[in-house]
């Protein structure tokens, strides 16, 4: 399954109305659309300077993991409508030390997609080929600089070595496994310009995907300064050059053509809310949701989740944009 054209398609479709009666009957018809997000261990090895993590009054209370015991338990009450599962959301999935696990039990309810977000610091080689085996379809790659020190300054407890061992290892196994690499590169004024030199440090043959997002308020982190306007002569051409050298290596590019598109409204956000799923030791979806004995099918039976979708399908954008308060952080294909 690709989740990209899935993910384009959503983009294409302007009218939220066919998008709600399209959820509507894919929940009344028992199929998958969820987007399973899924944190096992709330604690991270980096302290990024962009993350929360670096929010010591924070961090104090992330605690928690999931049971090996509980982990068929979480499969059971909801893997079975989730048309991806995102191990990894806003922590370090590579601390659980049942990754495997949790990757095969995806599997097992045949989940479509399976993707693994990491910093990719506790990454080696037989561990990725371990996640390989158990099925993953994808990892999905931070970074936040090009560069020894702007990465080990950006990425605190980082090791530009380790990093790059990774994705030595990514490019050595994809001529045995078939998967995806995606790197999703967050940039502020001070580390966007070496984006120019990206293909210098890393090897076209080691990733399939790149996303290039702009840095967002997620917290009280160690660095705050989110004005990029002094980027905006700049962002175009840089661009532009990153999407010619994208194309000659068929990777796929993630990005707004112009820095003002930053701040246009998506459109595809408005089911978003409706179809992304968080899972952690402390959440599961929604509050009074009892994971260890009832389904998802059985908990939005009790909730009335199907009304609220069909509900949904007559509402205006300005009544759906005041019910949500999430941060739309998805970009444009191109």
């Amino acid at each position: 399954m690709n989740v990209y054209k899935l993910l384009q398609l959503n983009r294409r479709i302007k009218n939220h109305r066919i998008k709600f009666l399209g959820l509507y009957l894919l929940h009344k018809l028992n199929k998958r659309y969820l987007a399973v997000n899924l944190d096992p261990v709330l604690a991270c090895n980096l302290r990024c300077k962009m993350c929360y993590f670096t929010d010591v009054d924070y961090v104090k209370t992330l605690k928690g993991q999931f049971k090996e015991e509980d982990l068929e338990l979480v499969a059971k009450s909801i893997f079975n409508r989730a048309l991806k599962l995102q191990l990894g959301c806003g922590t370090e999935p590579t601390l659980f030390k049942n990754l495997d696990r949790l990757v095969e039990l995806g599997k097992m309810y045949n989940v479509p997609y399976i993707s693994l977000t990491t910093n990719a610091n506790l990454l080696t080689e037989e561990k990725i080929e371990n996640l390989l085996k158990a099925g993953l379809n994808e990892f999905t790659i931070s970074l936040h600089g090009i560069y020894k020190e702007s990465y080990e300054g950006f990425m605190q407890k980082g090791s530009y070595e380790k990093f790059h061992n990774a994705f030595k290892a990514f490019e050595k196994l994809k001529t045995t496994y078939n998967f995806k690499v995606r790197v999703n590169y967050t940039f502020n004024k001070d580390n966007f310009r070496e984006l120019k030199d990206l293909f210098k440090h890393f090897s076209p043959k080691s990733f399939d995907i790149l996303q290039i997002r702009p840095i967002r308020k997620i917290g009280n982190t160690a660095y705050n300064d989110f004005d990029i306007s002094s980027l905006s002569n700049d962002y175009q051409p840089l661009i532009d050059s990153i999407r010619t050298t994208c194309k000659k290596h068929n990777i796929v590019l993630l990005a707004p053509q112009t820095i003002s598109e930053l701040s246009n409204e998506n459109e595809s956000s408005f089911v978003y809310d409706y179809t992304f799923c968080y899972v952690s030791p402390k959440a599961f979806w929604k509050e009074g949701f009892n994971w260890k004995e009832e389904s998802f099918n059985d908990f939005s039976k009790k909730i009335g989740w199907s009304n609220t979708l069909f509900k949904n399908i007559f509402k205006s954008k300005a009544e759906l944009k005041s019910l949500s308060d999430r941060l739309n952080y998805e970009i444009e294909f191109n």
